[in-house]
This record gives structure tokens, sequence and C-alpha cells, in this order.
């Protein structure tokens, strides 16, 4: 009898053992099979939440077909300890393994809702846009300028604590003071900006930042940026780049950034100054001018320079003083402080508007004074129109 029974035990065993293998890789074929997901969906990882909360989440966003195959894989994988709180992009019929490597990869987060802050010249501007998931294409549901009534569709989902990623994006050639006066009109912003930064020390780009972000942190990290940018341009600089310090070549590169909105340009431009400094020629500048006048404390001059402004001798008057005025002018990008430090090698000792946005360069005055005909010309037609 004892032989029937332990021949049956075993029996029993083999049948679950084998009961148990085929189980074990149905789940793994499960594991790793393609996902229940129509289309790509935007998911968000709480901080602190757990593997179990997180897997009820997937199965209740259709995202996967059984919470707890899901919660055994990424045991099994010795992953559930890696789990990043973030927002995340989850594909449309992503498996269980793939949804998993998307969660505990960390990286940027991809999130649903983008509220950019511009600051640029003509003010602070908002815009709220919703990416589509699968596609990255942003539809644009509410645009206002800082002090403006703010639109529902942002109101709405600030207060239903939507997942947001705020950016703070910085036009170049702005003022320390037009950088400060943007920041203190974000409402999402908080905190206080005991003084306006040197001109020129901050990097004009754009900044993710949370809601509730410090202000005074946000232009600390625009500094430090704008010290690593300058150290690293300053270090691989032309030769003979008529240049004496870092802090000279923020200020060339602060009126670059003034001079031409033309991206293409801005070696030109940097050569134009560049050869100027050399043959001892006055820089002869109107930014330089406008920024005596102004110090940056107002979105422009609003009007034309007088005749009196051009001759006053003044520490920015470039068609006055020789060489460089004492500081930058404004908050330089990338781009124009390595334009300053490696400028393009060309004749050109003179440019003017050209028409179109761009400028005209010449070698010689009887050139330039062709050029500045042909501008004036232009400018007389359009005033006519």
């Amino acid at each position: 009898m004892w032989k029937s029974i332990a021949s049956n035990a075993l029996t029993l065993f083999i049948v679950l053992l084998f009961a148990a293998g085929g189980l074990l890789g149905w789940g793994q074929l499960q594991y790793k099979a393609e996902g229940p997901l129509d289309q790509a969906a935007f998911f968000e990882v709480p901080r602190g939440a757990s593997l179990r909360s997180v897997s009820q989440k997937l199965a209740d966003a259709g995202a996967v077909s059984n919470p707890m195959i899901f919660r055994l894989g990424v045991e099994y994988a010795e992953l559930a300890d890696d789990l990043k709180f973030g927002n995340y992009e989850i594909p449309a019929r992503a498996s269980m393994a793939e949804i998993i490597d998307i969660l505990t990869a960390g990286g940027p987060s991809t999130f649903r809702f983008v509220a950019t802050y511009l600051i640029r010249n003509s003010g602070a501007e908002m815009r709220f846009r919703e990416r589509t998931p699968g596609t990255g294409e942003e539809v644009v549901l509410a645009e206002f300028k800082a002090g403006e009534e703010v639109p529902a569709a942002y109101t709405e989902a600030v207060e239903n604590g939507t997942p947001i990623v705020y950016r703070v994006a910085i036009a170049e050639g702005l003022s320390s003071w037009q950088i400060v006066e943007g920041l203190k009109a974000a409402d999402f912003l908080e905190g206080e900006i005991d003084e306006v930064p040197a001109e020129g020390s901050l990097s004009p780009d754009t900044y993710e930042v949370s809601r509730g972000a410090d202000r005074a942190d946000i232009v600390t990290r625009m500094a430090t940026a704008q010290e690593r940018i300058l150290a690293a341009a300053w270090d691989v600089r032309a030769p003979d780049v008529p240049l004496e310090s870092p802090e000279e070549a923020l200020i060339l590169a602060s009126i670059i950034e003034k001079e031409t909105g033309v991206p293409e340009e801005r070696g030109q431009v940097a050569s134009v100054f560049t050869n100027r400094l050399r043959q001892g020629m006055r820089l002869q500048t109107d930014p330089t001018v406008i920024y005596g006048i102004t110090r940056g404390e107002s979105n422009g001059l609003g009007r034309g320079l007088r005749q009196s402004e051009l001759r006053a001798r003044t520490p920015y008057n470039t068609y006055v003083i020789e060489g460089l005025p004492p500081t930058p002018i404004a908050n330089p990008g990338r781009a124009s402080i390595e334009a300053a430090l490696n400028p393009d090698e060309t004749p050109y000792i003179f440019f003017v508007a050209d028409g179109s946005g761009g400028h005209a360069f010449a070698v010689t005055i009887a050139e330039h004074n062709e050029n500045v005909r042909r501008w004036r010309e232009i400018e007389a037609e359009r005033n006519s129109n």
C-alpha cells in the first residue's frame, strides 16, 4: 500500500511540477507579449508609489492585461526597486517588459501638458500646449501675456492638479533687468530676486522648472550656465583675437547679439568689430549708445537716436569712445560668444541693414555709402506705404 501511495504522490508532484512549469511559461509569454494599449498614452508614476499601485494604475489605464503578472515579472527581473517617479509616454501595444524598461530608465519626464513661459523683448507670454502621444504633435490650448486674463483651459488644468511641465524660455539679447522683470511676472514661480545680476552674466536658454520654483535659483542656474559657456569658448578662442579677457569677450558678444538677429551673420558681424579693434577704429554701434541711455531698464528706446545723443561723451557711446564699452549691453547667447572669440576671416569694416532683416557688408567707405543709400531708399519706400 505504501508503495502505491508513494507512487501516486510522486505522480501528483510531477503533474504539479509540469503544471507550475506550464504556468510559469504562460506567464513569461504574457509578460513579453504585445500589450492591450490601442494607442500611445501618457502615464505618471507618483513619487513614492509602490509596485502594486503602479501595476494597478497600468491595468486601469488599459496598458497591461494582468497587474499580478506584471508585478511577478518585474520582481523576477529584480526591477521592483528601480521604479522612477515621473511622467512617461507608453507606446501602443507595448509589452509589460517594455513598459517596465520605460518606467525604470529615468531621464527627462515626458509630459502631456507643457507650459512654456517666454521672456522676450516685447514682454513675457505663456503658451500652454498639449502633446499628442505617439506623434509628438502639439496643440496650443492657451496663449496669454503676463498680466492678462488667464484662459480657463490653463486655470482648470492647474486647479485640477494636472501634471504640467514648466519651461522658462529666455530670448537672446535681453538685458538682465528685462529677465528679472519677466521672472517677477511669472505667477507660477515663488521667491524674491534681491538684485539685478551683472549685465551679460545670464545665459539665454530654455530652463525646465517646477511649479513653485524659486526665482533666485533660476537666476543662479542661468549664471552658472553662462560661466561654463564663456570659459569653454575662451579656451578655444582664435589665437589672434584682440580681446584681453573673458569679460571683454562677453562685452563684444553682447554687441554682436544686439546688432543681428540672423544666425548666419554673427561671424561676419564679429569680423567687422574685430577688424575695427585691430585697426584702432571706433566701433560706432547704435545699441551701445542706446544702452548708455536706458541702462537696459526698458524694452527699447521707442524712438530713433538723436544727433545730440550720438555726439555725447558717455562710457557707452562707441561713436566717441575708443574700444569696447565698460560692460556688456545685454545677455548674449552661446553662438554670439563663440562668434566673438572665433570671428569669420573677412576684410569687412562696415555694415548696414539691407532691408531683408540682414546686413550689407563693405570693405571701403564708398561701398558702404552705396549700401547706406540703398537702405535709405528702402526705408523711404516703406514709410510712404
